[in-house]
């Protein structure tokens, strides 16, 4: 029976899945895209003559028997091992062929992978519970959670333990875990820019060496890193002239938008959970402060006034635009990486974003 393995420890592993299916499921590009890269290393061997079937599923949906006949075709240079197809995207193809997918999970026989890359995966279906009971392989690519009080939130101790273990075996560096923490607070839990900071940070140590938190601070956190804090508090504080000149310059020292956004989601989904806990509590008829709520979220009064203040700018963002920021910051990535994935078009979209949030546009009370 297979169980679901986080990509965290999916990516220490050095067995091959079994043949069959693959399933790398969360909202994490950067995870998915590790866990793809480790099942591509691990059954390749590393050999990039070792030829690999790859589909984008947001561009067609792949025809059945296309994928079949790729996974039963034998390779003439591959030297005999598993075929392995890679279906990125695959969430349209899954409902497509939702029932052939079972019948394959199940009875299919197969001498190659098929890896599925799918944003959610719901446990409760047909098709995840027949997985779950079969050999298929199962990764959860979202951050880790963990649960405090009643809610779900991410679990940042678990993300440093990972930073720490991912810069020793990636670069060979030895990241200790203040350092590993400041990392992620300057950063926040957008793992695309982790690794790429890791990497950066490597290439000023030695092999072995120690990455000292005041490296972390004077080369990740520099003036852009400051910038983006501050372009988040402003946002959040309905400071939308400040907000949009600092996202001028921002841009004109080449970030793109979506890399913005990374950072800002980052923010403003601490402020969407605690509108959420003190909205359900309130709900449930249990009276919290906002303060409380706010701690539940992740903040912390770390400079001493820093709680204080994002109360104050919770407070500016209401209970009603609150309640929809997990919403507009979908549509936002989702037309950063769409319709507004061109530089222009996608800072009028941020830039709607940060009218959305300003104090002139607080609705009336």
């Amino acid at each position: 029976m297979a169980e679901t393995v986080h990509a965290f420890d999916f990516v220490k592993t050095t067995t091959p899945p079994a043949t069959g299916v693959c399933v790398l499921f969360g909202d994490e590009p950067c995870l998915r895209q590790l866990a793809r890269e480790h099942v591509r290393g691990i059954m390749t061997h590393g050999d990039a003559d070792t030829p690999v079937s790859q589909h984008d599923g947001s561009e067609k949906v792949p025809e059945w028997r296309d994928v079949i006949d790729e996974l039963a075709t034998a390779s003439l240079f591959g030297g005999g091992g598993a075929r392995l197809v890679e279906l990125r995207e695959a969430d349209s193809f899954v409902s497509t062929h939702r029932q052939r997918l079972e019948d394959f999970v199940t009875k299919g026989k197969s001498h190659g992978v098929l890896v599925l890359e799918v944003s959610e995966w719901p446990g409760n279906t047909r098709l995840a519970k027949m997985a779950a009971e079969s050999t298929a392989t199962v990764v959860d690519c979202r951050p880790p959670q963990k649960v405090v009080g009643k809610n779900k939130v991410i679990d940042e101790s678990a993300i440093a333990r990972w930073l720490t273990d991912w810069a020793r075996t990636a670069h060979s560096a030895q990241l200790p875990p203040d350092a590993a923490k400041l990392l992620l607070e300057l950063t926040g839990p957008v793992f695309g820019v982790l690794v790429q900071d890791i990497a950066k940070l490597s290439l000023f140590v030695k092999a072995g060496e120690k990455i000292t938190p005041e490296m972390v601070q004077d080369i990740v956190g520099g003036w852009k890193a400051r910038s983006l804090w501050d372009l988040g508090d402003a946002v959040a504080g309905g400071e939308a002239g400040d907000a949009l000149a600092q996202l001028d310059h921002v841009l004109q020292a080449g970030e793109h938008p979506l890399a913005i956004t990374g950072s800002l989601g980052w923010g403003l989904r601490r402020y969407a959970l605690a509108t959420r806990i003190f909205r359900e509590a309130e709900r449930s008829g249990i009276k919290v402060q906002l303060r409380d709520a706010l701690l539940q979220a992740g903040f912390k009064d770390w400079p001493l006034g820093t709680l204080a203040k994002a109360e104050a700018r919770l407070k500016q963002l209401g209970r009603v635009r609150g309640g929809q920021l997990y919403r507009w910051l979908l549509e936002l990535d989702l037309s950063l990486k769409g319709t507004h994935s061109n530089e222009r078009r996608g800072r009028w979209a941020v830039e709607r974003m940060f009218l959305r949030l300003a104090k002139q546009a607080a609705p009336k009370r």
